[in-house]
């Protein structure tokens, strides 16, 4: 897939999206969430900065989330039976994702303290 037409490669991010989206309910939830981060942000309408730092966090969320999904899937397929190195390498992917998790969250309340004080 090396020295593809640009056109290519993005067709193939968003086949990606759409393979994650399809086979990983946690991608779909986070995505509704970047979507409710957003729904609120045009109701709260805060300042220019809360908007780039809930995208930011949103974006780091759902990214995290499609480098766990491919990790887990490359991971089962290359190693199908349970092994500990396997583990391990998955429930560090999935932690990555909970702690930017948190970290959205936690930028998520402050912006609406900030907003509403």
């Amino acid at each position: 897939m090396k020295n593809r037409p640009f056109i290519d490669r993005l067709g193939y991010a968003f086949d990606g999206i759409r393979q994650g989206l399809k086979s990983e309910q946690s991608l779909r939830t986070h995505t509704l969430c970047a979507t409710l981060a957003l729904i609120a942000l045009s109701l709260l309408q805060p300042t220019l900065i809360w908007w780039a730092l809930v995208g930011l966090m949103a974006t780091l969320v759902l990214a995290a989330e499609l480098i766990n999904t491919a990790l887990e899937h490359l991971a089962d397929h290359l190693h199908p039976e349970q092994h500990p190195k396997i583990k391990i390498v998955k429930d560090c992917a999935a932690a990555a994702v909970l702690v930017l998790s948190i970290g959205a969250i936690w930028v998520g309340v402050l912006m609406v303290v900030s907003v509403v004080k």
